[in-house]
């Protein structure tokens, strides 16, 4: 499946598979989302903003996810932790900005 990701420097075009966390994909492709808690939900650094067409298609965010992401710097209504999105099928062509 194909993501896009906007960063500073431009848009990134990357590969995921189905059952993949939408920071592994990220990290593979060499784009700056630390994870510091590996996916623990402990720190909020993998933080993005996920296109506002695109939020829709994803699962909603956990109670405690909305609660980290509360504490994330410049965070919006459609930000998420790219740890607690699992890619599938129905998400090609995600397009996602890195905080």
């Amino acid at each position: 499946m194909k993501l896009r990701f906007i960063d500073k420097d431009g848009v990134v075009e990357a590969d995921g598979r189905p059952g993949d966390r939408l920071l592994d994909a990220a990290q593979a492709a060499g784009l700056p989302l630390e994870g510091t808690c590996d996916g623990d939900m402990a720190c909020a650094t993998c933080h993005v903003i996920v296109d506002p067409a695109d939020f829709p298609r994803l699962s909603p965010a956990s109670g405690d996810e909305e609660d980290l992401l509360d504490l994330a710097y410049a965070a919006t209504r459609t930000s998420r932790l790219a740890c607690q999105i699992i890619l599938a099928d129905a998400l090609d062509g995600l397009t996602v900005r890195i905080a």
